[in-house]
């Protein structure tokens, strides 16, 4: 019998530990695509940057405006908005909570700011990815 209850807890553990592994290497899977976006964002390249979003139709935009669909519209307001690398300025994000929801969904909740020589600029989100075919993207943007 102690065998069997043994054996039970070495399975329950091994899952236990594969499960956090597995959190743990989402969670750095979207930290660097937002790395990723830091940097094509600070050298002006906007194109670059929205490579982290879902490139679909149904890609939701939400910011002062109101809700945006789709990764053109999104893309082009962007332009819009950020016209030249002055106005675009210096990007960083910071993280105030990152949670798995499933192998291929999470919820990150974090900051922005935007350093620019006129003005700085600066707020929260809130971002729901999806792994779509075996990488993270964006695909619910609520930005303010």
């Amino acid at each position: 019998m102690s065998k069997l209850i043994l054996s039970f807890f070495v399975v329950v553990v091994s899952l236990s530990t594969q499960a956090q592994m597995t959190k743990t290497i989402a969670e750095e899977q979207i930290k660097l695509v937002m790395k990723f976006q830091e940097s094509a964002w600070n050298r002006g390249d906007i194109s670059g940057f929205m490579d982290g979003y879902w490139n679909s139709d149904s890609l939701l935009f939400i910011g002062i405006k109101g809700p945006t669909y789709g990764y053109s519209k999104t893309l082009t307001n962007y332009l819009k908005s950020y016209p030249t690398p002055e106005k675009m300025g210096q990007l960083t994000f910071g993280f105030v909570k990152i949670e798995i929801l499933s192998e291929n969904q999470a919820f990150v909740v974090g900051t922005w700011h935007l350093q620019r020589e006129e003005d700085d600029l600066g707020g929260h989100f809130t971002l729901l990815w999806r792994k779509l075919d075996g990488e993270w993207k964006i695909v619910i943007d609520h930005s303010s």
